[in-house]
């Protein structure tokens, strides 16, 4: 169950990353709309300037608005076993098709459900525009939901050998005909359950606010400490994405008043207090800072010119991209230890933040969240407020580095460039020799690794970590092996296994589903069944 879960997470981050470039499309268009930052002359709505910059902020929109279709459409490349695409093309029809039976059901006897469709959508009635058709708002919800059960579909049926006078019914076709038939179901039940689901939200985003800080600590520090786990994205999902915290999400609901918060000069807590809830990205700036100088400061003398070749890249990553499982991991499996006093710094300088009045859309890195969609834009009337941010930020980075270099001193931790420490550090030239190994080589060699094709059930990822379930998990190789392939690390439970490989885990991905389905490729595999 945990594998499956697992494997559900890693396919909601395939949407996931379409999200920061078009933030920082509309972060900046927004910014460049406000007459406080290019003069009332160019913001002129009669103007062209002001009119290309509309024109491109409406194109930047497009994921925004679509959150609930891109989410369905997106998981089935994680979580179909075979025929990706078309399992994606089976989702959106189906999907569709879903929505299309709430609004005839809604219309027809919505006053059996409760719900009134002749209302307009949006504000408290529920509804939304979901692909141009009047629906309930199950956000991302109800997206997840009808993706898992149409791919769940395709799984089973793709391969369904029909009757040959029904075979031009094979394939697509029968799983999108089958799911055609249980959206009828999905879709009363929805309009049974979710209004009572709504309710149940409303109730959770006012406990929130109430709850404030102690609120903040609690997400913050399930969303650092479930990272290892791969659960960390049902935590951040529901708020950053979904309703839990504000309609739509905090992404769509802080791009939509971002003018309007920068023209205010109220205090951005009391404007938006939800801003509270997307403040872990701090952890990803100051905190990888801190981590980093502290590795460094306690490798051996002769090692500090290797190690910083390690950790400059990987914090770099962290500060302007966020994803931090480079750094994170670098020290997770030398020190569990290390890791939950991570969590619980994050959720400390997260909420000493929120206490001081900073808010805002903050889970990201400098380049598509805090530079783009907050310092920038916000810095005319809330400078007091990003400075106060940076100086508790900076001031978290210097306790990071304390504790971080006083156990690792105290406990002699095996972090990398330590005396007689184990872990391998990569010079340029192996690493240019690593990166041209990668492709169908390092595929080739991770699959043997796991016991040949034939003992791999099934093969996804996420951002940086390659997710399999094995048949057998004694026939895989010991960790080791796997950090010689050039893994950061290893995470087994049960028969599931992750290998922690980097932002390049996608090629990995692809080069081995190819060599798998392909005997051709590697004489070395049978093609998996």
């Amino acid at each position: 169950m945990l594998s499956q879960i697992q494997r559900f997470g890693g396919a909601m981050f395939t949407p996931v990353l379409l999200f920061p470039f078009a933030g920082m499309v509309v972060g900046i268009a927004i910014m460049l709309k406000n007459p406080m930052f290019v003069g009332e002359s160019l913001a002129n709505p009669q103007g062209l300037f002001f009119q290309i910059v509309h024109i491109i902020e409406e194109g930047g929109w497009t994921v925004f608005r679509n959150m609930p279709l891109i989410f369905a459409i997106g998981l089935p490349i994680g979580l179909a076993n075979k025929a990706q695409a078309r399992a994606c093309l089976s989702v959106l029809v189906s999907f569709m098709t879903w929505n299309y039976f709430i609004n005839a059901m809604g219309i027809t006897w919505g006053s059996y459900f409760g719900v009134d469709f002749s209302q307009d959508v949006g504000g408290e009635s529920g509804l939304a525009m979901v692909a141009g058709i009047k629906t309930l708002d199950t956000s991302i919800i109800g997206a997840i939901f009808i993706s898992g059960i149409v791919t769940a579909l395709h799984n089973r049926l793709f391969d369904r050998q029909l009757p040959v006078f029904l075979g031009i019914f094979q394939g697509s076709s029968f799983v999108t005909i089958v799911a055609f038939f249980v959206m009828i179901p999905c879709a009363w039940l929805t309009l049974l359950g979710w209004p009572k689901v709504q309710m149940g939200i409303a109730s959770l985003q006012e406990f929130m606010l109430i709850s404030g800080p102690l609120g903040v600590w609690v997400y913050t520090f399930l969303e650092r400490i479930l990272i290892p786990t791969g659960l960390h994205h049902f935590i951040y999902g529901p708020f950053i994405f979904g309703p839990a915290a504000v309609e739509g999400g905090i992404q769509l609901y802080w791009a939509q008043h971002l003018q309007e918060f920068s023209q205010s000069t109220r205090p951005l807590i009391e404007q938006f207090p939800q801003g509270g809830f997307a403040l872990h990205g701090n952890s990803k700036i100051f905190g990888a800072m801190g981590i980093a100088l502290a590795i460094y400061a306690t490798a051996a003398k002769e090692n500090k010119a290797k190690v910083a070749g390690l950790l400059i890249p990987a914090t770099l990553t962290a500060m302007l991209v966020g994803i931090t499982e480079p750094l994170e991991f670098t020290f997770l499996f030398i020190s569990p230890l290390l890791f939950a006093i991570h969590a619980l710094l994050a959720a400390t300088m997260a909420t000493v933040m929120y206490l001081f009045g900073v808010v805002g859309n903050m889970g990201g890195g400098l380049l598509d969240q805090f530079l783009p969609q907050n310092w920038i834009p916000m810095f005319h009337n809330h400078a007091s407020m990003m400075f106060t941010q940076i100086a508790i930020g900076l001031a978290f980075t210097g306790l990071w580095f304390l504790i971080f270099k006083s156990l690792i001193l105290k406990f002699n931790l095996k972090t990398p460039g330590r005396e007689d420490s184990e872990i391998k550090l990569y010079s340029k030239a192996d690493y240019q020799a690593a990166k041209q190994q990668r492709g169908s080589d390092i595929a080739t060699q991770i699959i043997e690794a796991l016991g040949g094709s034939n003992n791999i059930r099934s093969l996804n990822n996420c951002a940086t970590r390659l997710r399999i379930s094995l048949i057998h998990a004694s026939q895989a190789a010991a960790d080791d092996i796997f950090k010689q392939l050039g893994a950061h690390g290893v995470v087994r439970h049960g028969d599931s296994i992750q290998i922690i490989i980097g932002l390049h885990v996608p090629q990995v991905r692809e080069n081995m589903e190819s060599i798998m389905n392909n005997p051709t490729q590697s004489s070395s595999f049978v093609t998996e069944s």
